[in-house]
């Protein structure tokens, strides 16, 4: 009888991310422009440099809410009547906001080019916040406030941003508004804000799918020509900095919670970082995957959660780095004990080869199925957009990744994860947790 060896997997494929190229209009207006013919479908990504970190003291969530605002009426037409114009080319339009930017983007058939940047058009340069619009995403923000309330493990993710950031910092406040700020809006601030911060030269407009560039720009050309720069007011925010220096352990009372809800970290990097690549393989060892070290630990060799990860939360200023999990709270102090051991074990340890080579893969191999769609392409555009990442980007990323080794992930566990100042904040019952992690010695309790 022959024995077959395991089939040992074939050389990885080399990657080349479709090619782009750049424009920028008369009016200011940044174009790029991702050409790919194999299916008759266009994405449009537009992104405006005017997100949550630009918006100033007590006025959080306008940004959200005047990207939202946009596509609930125009001089034109009316909301409804601009769904039904979309729904009838068999798309939509999502708008939004995050930390970063304001983003509106469709997927549509690429036969309706002309009429779909026609829309997006007069959403961006025409719309009319109709004041019941607005109420109603005002409504709909406070109605998500009062949920988060009664979820714990929302309400843990909210909680631990204002934990670890110092009052003044925009990262302090959440980042779609609080239940005070949004109440407060108006309809005259949304159009305020819309007046100053939505400008062609803070604007890039990404299409990747079925087109060809010089069609593309002279099409936005002539749709956006009218699109004149007003006086752009500067962001009102500071910088986003730590609440405190030494260890400090928080409790949020939630006496019906079954379990607690643990998150455990501190302010992280800017996206930017030098490090990054070393960073997120790092992670990946800790946290970051299936078989990462916190998941392991926590999950396969104690038992005591369905899962554990770790992440770092990439913006221009420095977000937070999380380790996230829930637990029944008669294991929380126990939880958290392995959490800081494996915290500590990554800063000293240097990180195996078969663990290395887990992470690298993973991060290799995932990476080319990520970019498959047009969707997908214009959404990373339009993420290098944003983080104004280099040109080859996305075509050096394996071999970056591949870069990055044992010492390389210890340095960056050694200079980033600062165990010293490590918070940790608790979603639970206080009576069942608070002495057994005050024993812990992992800084002074508040409840």
């Amino acid at each position: 009888m022959v024995t077959l060896g395991r089939p040992q997997p074939s050389p990885p494929r080399p990657y080349h991310f479709p090619a782009f190229s750049e424009t920028a209009l008369d009016t200011g207006l940044r174009v790029i422009t991702c050409p790919i013919p194999k299916l008759p479908l266009v994405t449009i990504v537009v992104v405006m440099d005017n997100g949550s970190a630009t918006e100033a003291r007590g006025k959080e969530g306008i940004a959200r809410i005047t990207a939202k605002a946009l596509i609930e009426g125009t001089k034109k037409r009316l909301g409804g009547d601009l769904s039904d114009t979309l729904e009838k080319l068999g798309t939509a339009i999502h708008a939004g906001a995050d930390w970063d930017s304001s983003m509106l983007k469709v997927t549509f058939l690429s036969e309706h080019l002309d009429l779909v940047i026609a829309l997006l058009a007069e959403v961006i340069l025409e719309p009319t916040f109709p004041e019941r619009e607005v109420q109603r995403l005002k409504d709909e923000r406070i109605a998500d406030l009062v949920q988060i309330e009664s979820e714990p493990r929302a309400l843990a993710d909210q909680r631990f941003e204002e934990f670890l950031y110092s009052p003044a910092s925009r990262y302090a406040r959440p980042a779609e508004g609080s239940r005070e700020s949004v109440s407060a809006l108006t309809r005259a601030d949304i159009e305020g804000f819309h007046r100053a911060r939505y400008q062609p030269a803070a604007t890039t407009v990404v299409v990747a799918g079925d087109v060809a560039r010089d069609d593309v720009n002279k099409k936005l050309a002539a749709q956006f020509a009218g699109w004149k720069p007003a006086t752009r007011t500067a962001p009102e925010t500071g910088p986003n900095t730590r609440a405190r220096e030494t260890r400090t352990v928080r409790i949020v009372e939630k006496a019906d919670a079954p379990q607690s809800e643990v998150r455990v970290g501190h302010v992280g990097v800017p996206r930017r970082h030098p490090d990054y690549f070393s960073l997120v393989v790092m992670n990946a060892v800790l946290g970051g995957l299936f078989g990462s070290r916190i998941n392991l630990n926590l999950r396969e060799a104690h038992g005591y959660t369905y899962g554990a990860s770790s992440y770092f939360d990439w913006r221009r200023d420095a977000g937070p780095f999380v380790i996230s999990t829930a637990v029944q709270s008669e294991v929380t102090a126990a939880a958290l004990k392995e959490v800081f051991l494996e915290v500590e074990r990554m800063r000293v340890d240097e990180v195996s080869q078969s663990e290395l080579s887990l992470a690298k893969d993973y991060l290799d191999g995932v990476f080319p199925i990520r970019y498959e769609t047009t969707s997908a392409i214009a959404s990373a555009l339009a993420n290098m957009a944003i983080h104004n990442l280099p040109r080859d980007y996305y075509d050096t990323y394996r071999q970056n990744i591949q870069s990055v080794s044992a010492t390389d992930a210890l340095h960056a566990a050694h200079n980033h994860l600062r165990s010293a100042e490590i918070q940790t904040l608790i979603v639970g019952h206080p009576a069942m947790v608070r002495d057994a992690i005050a024993d812990l010695g992992i800084g002074p309790v508040e409840a």
